[in-house]
């Protein structure tokens, strides 16, 4: 058995114990679902991307896809191209570079947690949740087609 710390900006902020041939050469990542809330006043929601941060790896990503008739049976008023537009400023901001923005300084546990924080908007994130990958890219590809699609 033996003990792997997790480390995040200097700190140990978890503990993973591993037997022999559990975990392996996998690293940790964390992932929170995007949701559209297209009435925001009733709750109702539709998971429409998934962000994937691996500090590991170094790698932030996201994959999206909008499931147009779900939305429009939620609220058929919805605006479409304007989530659409939120939901690929989402995909810009973990590509990092000139389509981030202000964010394209940031490094990618920075700006994973700058989408994920908490919001009131139609297009918000779910809880952060962790696993064990050896390939991040396929892991956001793989959690979108699992969650989303």
């Amino acid at each position: 058995m033996s003990e792997h710390h997790i480390h995040m900006a200097g700190h140990v902020v978890e503990r993973h114990i591993t037997r022999t041939g559990q975990g392996g050469d996998r690293d940790v990542y964390e992932y929170a679902l995007l949701r559209v809330v297209p009435r925001v006043e009733r709750g109702e929601r539709i998971n429409a991307g998934v962000v994937v941060y691996c500090r590991a790896h170094d790698y932030v990503g996201a994959r999206t896809h909008l499931d147009e008739t779900r939305l429009l049976a939620l609220d058929p008023g919805a605006d479409v191209a304007g989530i659409r537009a939120a939901l690929g400023a989402v995909e810009r901001i973990c590509a990092g570079g000139e389509g981030a923005g202000q964010a394209a300084g940031d490094d990618a546990g920075r700006r994973f947690r700058w989408l994920i924080a908490p919001r009131s908007a139609v297009v918000q994130p779910g809880s952060v949740h962790t696993g064990l990958t050896t390939d991040p890219v396929a892991e956001t590809e793989r959690l979108l087609d699992l969650l989303v699609r």
